[in-house]
Parts: C-alpha cells; structure tokens; sequence
C-alpha cells in the first residue's frame, strides 16, 4: 500500500495536487481576464477547496483502486519493507496537513487583522505656498497591532485632511486620526476611537528578519479588486534599500511577490508573524517588491512609545570612502590585515565634528569590524553597509569608534542623534514657509520646491540650486539657504523679474541665517533704501516706505490673505 501511494503521489495530476495538498502550496487561485476598455487586467477569485475536492476525490478514488489492485499483484513484496513504507508516508501527510493547517490559521488571522485605508490629502504648491494644491484620494492596506493600533505606510497618509478605515468582510468605513508618522522609515500609528470597529478585531505580533529563500504572504488591498488579497513570495535579499518615500537608506527585504499600489501598509506574513511591511517595488522590473524590516519597524515603535513622536533615524554623519587600494593603505598607514574606510568629510552640525578629523580611517562600530569597502557583518556570510549599523541606534545612544589617525589606533566615543540635512529632502504635513515683501517672495530652499520643476532644468539658476541641494553641509543647526522664488510684479519691482531663483546671501550687510532671521531683519529695518544682496553678486535695492505700501497692493491683487507664514508670525 505504501508503495502503491508512492506512485500515485508521483504520477498525480499537479493541479489536483494542489488542491488536495494545502501544505504544499498557497491556497490556490485562478486567474480570469476581463475586458476592460481595450485592455486586460486580472482579477483572482478564490476557489474553495470544498469545490474542488468533488472532482479530485473522484480521481484520487480510481487511481488508489488502480494502484492498490497493480501492488497486490506483487506478492514477492518485503513485508517489512511494505510497512514502514506506510508508516513513513502517514507521517509525512500527518505533518503536511498539520503544516496546512497552522498556515490557513495565520491567513485567518491576518484576515482578521488587515484594513483598507482610505485617504483625503491635499498637498502643498511650493511655487505659491500660500495655497494648497486640489484635494485627491488614496488607498492602501494597515495592520492592527497591539494597544489597539494600525500600523500602515507614511506615503498613505501624507497631508492627509481626512482618513477611514475598513476592516476585511464589512461595509463600514470608520474614522481614523493619525498619532505618529515616520517619513524616513515610510510608516504611521492610526487609531480608531469607534468601539464598534475593535470588536472581532485580532492583532498582529512582529517577528523578525526572514533567511532567503524563506516563503512569505503578503496580505493587503492592491488595485484591480476592492477586496482583500493574499500573495506569496520568497525572500530574494536582505540590505539596506533607497526608501523613495523618505530619501533614506535602511534596512529591508526584497522579496518576488507582486507589490502593487493598494498594497502598501499590508503585513508580510511567515507563519503567524509579521516579518515585514510591504511598501514599494521596483517599477521597471517584474516581481520584485519590498517590505519594511522587523528592526526598523520595533525601532519606530519604540520611539513613538518613548517620547510621543517620531524623533528620526542615527546618523554619524560621515562621508567616507573605501580603502581597497593597496597603495591607499600604505599611505594612511595600515598593516596588512587592518580594514576600514576613509573619513572625507564630517557634518559639522554632527557629534562627530568635534571629535573625529578628515583622513582619520574608522576601523570597527562598537566592535563590528569595518571592511575596506565599508560594510560589515550580518548572519551567515551576508554582509550590509555601516550605514544600517547607525541606524539601529537609538537618539542620544552612544558610538565606539575604533579609529586610526596619523599611524596610532585610537578609541572614541560619539554620541549619535537624527540630522537634518541642510536642504531638507521632504516638507510633508506642514504648510511651506514663506515671507513677501514688495512683491519678492522668500522661501526656504527644499528639495519638494526642487520637485516642483520636474524636468525644466535648462535655467542656469536651477542647476545651481540644485547642485546646494546635494553638496552643501549646514554650518549650523537652524540654517537655511533662502531663495527668491519668484516676484510678483508691480511699479515697486520692475527691472529686477530676472532675478528670482537667486540665493539670497545678505540684508542690509548682515548675513542671511534662515527665514526667520531674513523676516526680522526686514520688518525690523529702520534705514530708507533696503539692500538685498543675492547670489551672482547681484542686487536689489527698494525704497522701505513705497515697499511696505506696495506690499499691501500686491497682496490685495492676488489674493495672498498674509505677508507671512503661520510659522514665522507666531
């Protein structure tokens, strides 16, 4: 009989396999294409195994009577043989179906766990910052974690003026406020005060980081149907990752599921944990999705836990080079053996200005070697950049750095914190800041208001501000470099249009620090002709009493309701 089952398992149809076999796959779908418009999209309908097993009983009957009949045939059969066959493969079917069925149960629970986000947003116009842009939709997918929690992506609920939430199976949309969001790391705290909406509600626990090759499901609301679906993949990489989002480099997994829009915030399940959360793919690529590692997502948590807010992701901030050149290393006096990287440049606003010099070569992070080529250790044989070793520290944690300066191996402690940079790279759920004056209007410079041009790169001016944008260090905390976004034009300012998209480096002689401090130095000018000096030593030059009633006119005539952003006038 064992042999007989044997061979039927091997010469089985795979199809029916499949279905009669819940450990060995997914539980499984068939794939229709509908027309639409000219074109296909695919929809999955799940099919219920009690459908299916009819047709397959049927099939699986015959063949155990073929099968059995051909082995009582053989009568020279080793009994002994015969039975521990049969006892080998009721163990392995027991352990299949037991598999099986811890698997349908955690798909259960995240069933249970998974919500559909609905969000309102109306982001910011950088060119006239004292108005927003229309209002738009979006959806995605958040799961509910413990304390009555949904955890979901930050890109979901970016300057959102309004969000719901839709458990799996109801028709009711629900209220939702957003606690805490996470920008860099792409993530967001939702909670939902209706009682109504936590009843039948179960949560989810983390986990921790997948080997590869480990199969996991994604669980969420992609496009192409409005209701849940479930997806399974395996783990292609483990490293640090370009978060597009929030411009930052931290730690994730790739893995071969399909990531579509609507996906994002789902639970990436293995076994009854979450291992991740999905969050971006790879648009010119097929297949190749990623979700939020389990270290980055505890590390957001903890903070939030901590201190009520999302306080940002460590940082040295260091710019370093690779020392696999031997004749680089005999230079800066490394024996051979000794690895680590080169210290080029140091943010001056970090720690580690003060303490660390260019040319120093770190050779080790709290006692993780650095190799030549700046990464270090991780698991069995993979390797990951230093950055994601920065990264998993907490704000005001403290650094041991193995240092080699001048020949002579040092050790250093630094204490490491969140950086701004000095362009800052995203200005998400908070209003622009701006100031007018005599029709000139004044921002900060930042990389959304870079955005706003897309391709229109061909002015001279923005290839500069551009290049302030990727090279330029702040020399201290609250600086900012302010620009002459445009000018409104009026009797007051004519002759000087071709000056907007100019650095603004002075008022009056006195050095600009940031918006505020140009706002003060305006307002509070007791002289009769003002002076801006900008970049390309160019210069504006108004009289201070027509400028400030000019201001009035200007305001009047486009409908601009203040002089000043809410955030300076306070």
């Amino acid at each position: 009989m064992g042999r007989a089952l044997c061979r039927l398992l091997r010469c089985f149809p795979s199809s029916c396999l499949a279905f009669c076999s819940p450990s060995l796959v997914p539980r499984p779908l068939s794939v229709h294409h509908v027309r639409n418009g000219g074109g296909f999209f695919a929809r999955t309908f799940p099919i219920s195994r009690p459908a299916c097993s009819a047709a397959c009983a049927a099939s699986l009957g015959a063949s155990l009577r073929t099968s059995v009949a051909e082995s009582a045939i053989g009568d020279d059969v080793d009994e002994e043989l015969q039975v521990e066959g049969e006892g080998r493969v009721d163990e392995a079917a027991r352990g299949a179906l037991s598999l099986g069925r811890e698997e349908n149960s955690a798909i259960e629970t995240a069933l249970n766990s998974v919500v559909k986000v609905f969000t309102v947003f109306s982001s910011p116009n950088y060119f006239l910052p004292w108005q927003n842009k229309n209002q738009r939709e979006v959806m995605g997918s958040g799961l509910v974690i413990s304390g009555r929690r949904i955890l979901t992506n930050a890109h979901i609920v970016t300057d959102h003026t309004f969000v719901m939430v839709r458990k799996h199976g109801s028709p009711t949309k629900y209220r939702a406020e957003v606690l805490a969001t996470g920008h860099e790391c792409d993530l967001a705290i939702l909670a939902v005060e209706s009682e109504e909406f936590w009843q039948g509600v179960d949560f989810l626990e983390l986990g921790d980081i997948p080997s590869l090759q480990e199969s996991i499901s994604v669980v969420g609301y992609p496009q192409g149907g409005d209701n849940i679906s479930v997806t399974k993949g395996v783990v292609s990489r483990v490293e640090p990752t370009q978060y597009v989002h929030g411009a930052t480099h931290l730690l994730a997994i790739q893995i071969d599921a399909a990531i579509n829009p609507g996906n994002s915030g789902g639970p990436a399940i293995m076994g009854d944990k979450v291992v991740g959360i999905a969050f971006q793919n790879l648009s010119d690529a097929e297949n190749i999705g990623y979700v939020i590692s389990v270290p980055i997502i505890k590390l957001f948590i903890a903070g939030v836990e901590q201190s009520g807010r999302y306080s940002g992701f460590c940082s040295l901030g260091l710019s370093c080079q690779s020392t696999e050149n031997q004749q680089m290393q005999r230079h800066f006096g490394m024996p051979p053996g000794m690895t680590g990287i080169l210290v080029n440049k140091i943010n001056p606003v970090s720690d580690a200005y003060n303490i660390l010099k260019k040319d120093d070569i770190v050779l080790a992070f709290d006692g993780v070697p650095i190799a030549n080529d700046g990464t270090v250790p991780f698991r069995n044989r993979e390797r990951l950049t230093l950055d994601h070793l920065e990264s998993m520290k907490k704000p005001g944690d403290t650094a041991l750095l193995h240092v080699l300066r001048d020949g002579v191996e040092h050790e250093f402690s630094v204490v490491i914190r969140p950086l701004t940079p000095l362009v800052p790279v995203h200005q998400f759920d908070k209003l622009p800041s701006y100031y007018i004056f005599a029709g000139l209007v004044f921002v900060p410079l930042t990389q959304p208001y870079l955005q706003e041009y897309r391709d229109d790169w061909n002015h001279t001016s923005r290839r500069r501000l551009c290049e302030l944008a990727l090279r330029e260090l702040p020399k201290f905390s609250d600086e900012q470099l302010i620009i002459l976004s445009q000018i409104l034009l009026d009797d007051i300012n004519s002759g000087y249009e071709h000056l907007a998209e100019l650095q603004v480096k002075k008022v009056d002689g006195v050095e600009v620090k940031n918006l505020r401090h140009l706002y003060r130095l305006v307002e509070d000018f007791a002289g009769q002709n003002i002076r801006f000096d900008l970049d390309d030593e160019m210069v504006i030059v108004l009289d201070y009493g027509m400028a400030k009633v000019a201001t009035c006119k200007i305001l009047k005539r486009h409908r601009i309701l203040s002089v000043v952003s809410s955030d300076l006038a306070e």
